[in-house]
């Protein structure tokens, strides 16, 4: 095996003959190297971990069971003596957000599969995940004060079959306690892994309109069962305001994360107060020590206090946002919504959005330079990810191909990745149980046959 065989790739590289038994005691010592920054040097002698913090060193012992080979990625070892190439890897991030939202709101994941989906996310390096938490279809998170945000809010009877507008007649639902949430922090954190919480207003609510018809302005709402954009939203009152003031103050007690996740998108019909509403609740979370973040619809709110933008419509609203003295994600769905369908096959399953090929994923570049961009993000929507399976399949090996992008500087050849990704990476995922898109297309098992959808 060479260093050839890496994803990410290194940023530097020096072989050396002879290799070292793996596994193997590795002697982790301290030293100036840029944050997230590891240098291996490994011998016939044995293996020198040098970290710039603990995340660095995190990534190093990432390394090293990339280059173990695939069977490093099981759950249990299957016997056997496996080597390391000797040589020396210095390597560090590109980005220091390299993100992935997961969609839990449209189809519940269960504490269970989000923990195996943060370990896929440190497995390529990548070091947030953005957890929506909250939506029209769904609220996923207990709060003690309102408890009919998760026994009214948490279920819906019925959702739209694919895009086409039939039900499919199935209740569905589920939501994270308290503990819960605290445990998928705290094993996302032991993963170098930050967790930044979700709650969109003041659209994409209806789950808390449903379980409170008093934030809006309607005697009665229902849990959506439909996909698109709602034209319910909150009613921006002080009762309204007072009502997510609290809810938010009971999400940080959750999440330590710096950032925290407003939403802010897709509401027609908004009104200046509506906005004010928006800009309120953001004063609120900075007064209480966290930077809010919003999708790029917020940039049109005056009197916004600084924030980390979502730039999500195009590539144009990420360059407006650090103009005016935000930072920025850049997550444009014309590139990164890996929930848009992945090939002109027929046999695509429920076919949304635009095409993003595995190929378009690995040439992405981002249009934004300088200390106003915080990194990148992939975004995994799940109106028509109904199991963890197809979960599987929309983000791999895509998100594989994002994970260099947001960590490898330099010059990147498609027709240098793909070998590596075929001959080394996908035995990985296959050790780690991933039901990933082959590259040729979907397996039989993953098409969906008649269920509609909403290409572009």
């Amino acid at each position: 095996m060479s260093f050839a065989t890496l994803l990410p790739r290194p940023v530097s590289v020096t072989p050396a003959p002879g290799s070292c038994p793996w596994p193997s005691t590795v002697d982790v010592r301290d030293a100036a190297l840029p944050a997230e920054g590891y240098r291996l040097e490994i011998s016939s002698d044995g293996i020198v971990l040098f970290r710039g913090d603990a995340a660095g060193e995190f990534y190093g012992r990432q390394t090293l069971r990339q280059l173990a080979g695939p069977d490093a990625f099981r759950a249990a070892s299957l016997g056997g003596e496996a080597s390391i190439p000797c040589g020396v890897v210095e390597d560090h991030p590109r980005f220091g957000w390299r993100g992935c939202l997961l969609d839990v709101a449209r189809h519940f994941r269960t504490k269970a599969e989000v923990l195996r989906f943060v370990d896929l996310l440190a497995a390529h390096k990548l070091n947030v995940l953005n957890l929506h938490l909250t939506d029209d279809q769904g609220w996923r998170f207990e709060v003690p004060a309102f408890p009919r945000l998760t026994s009214v809010g948490g279920w819906r009877p019925s959702s739209m079959a694919g895009s086409g507008g039939a039900q499919d007649g199935r209740p569905h639902g589920g939501f994270y306690t308290g503990d819960d949430l605290r445990e998928i922090v705290a094993y996302a954190a032991a993963r170098s892994i930050t967790v930044v919480p979700e709650i969109d207003i003041p659209g994409h609510a209806r789950a808390a309109l449903a379980a409170y018809p008093s934030l809006g302005t309607s005697p009665a709402y229902e849990v959506w069962t439909e996909w698109g954009i709602s034209t319910s939203l909150l009613d921006p009152s002080e009762s309204t305001l007072d009502f997510f003031r609290r809810v938010f103050d009971h999400l940080l007690d959750l999440f330590p994360s710096k950032v925290i996740a407003l939403g802010g998108d897709e509401t027609p019909g908004a009104t200046d107060e509506h906005r004010e509403f928006v800009r309120l609740l953001a004063e609120h979370l900075v007064a209480r020590g966290r930077t809010p973040m919003g999708w790029d619809e917020v940039l049109d709110i005056p009197g916004l206090p600084p924030m980390v933008i979502g730039s999500w419509q195009n590539e144009s609203a990420g360059v407006r946002a650090a103009s005016a003295g935000h930072d920025v994600v850049m997550c444009p769905e014309q590139h990164v919504y890996l929930d848009h369908r992945q090939a002109e096959h027929p046999d695509e399953p429920i076919p949304v959005g635009w095409v993003h090929t595995l190929e378009d994923v690995y040439a992405y570049e981002p249009a934004l330079t300088g200390p106003r961009m915080r990194g990148v993000q992939a975004q995994v929507w799940s109106e028509h990810l109904d199991d963890v399976r197809r979960v599987d399949y929309m983000a791999f090996p895509r998100l594989s191909a994002f994970a260099e992008v947001a960590w490898s500087s330099g010059d990147r050849d498609y027709a240098e990745f793909l070998p590596r990704l075929r001959d080394h990476h996908l035995p990985r995922l296959d050790a780690l149980g991933v039901d990933y898109r082959p590259l040729d297309g979907p397996r039989p098992w993953q098409t969906r046959p008649g269920v509609p959808g909403r290409p572009r």
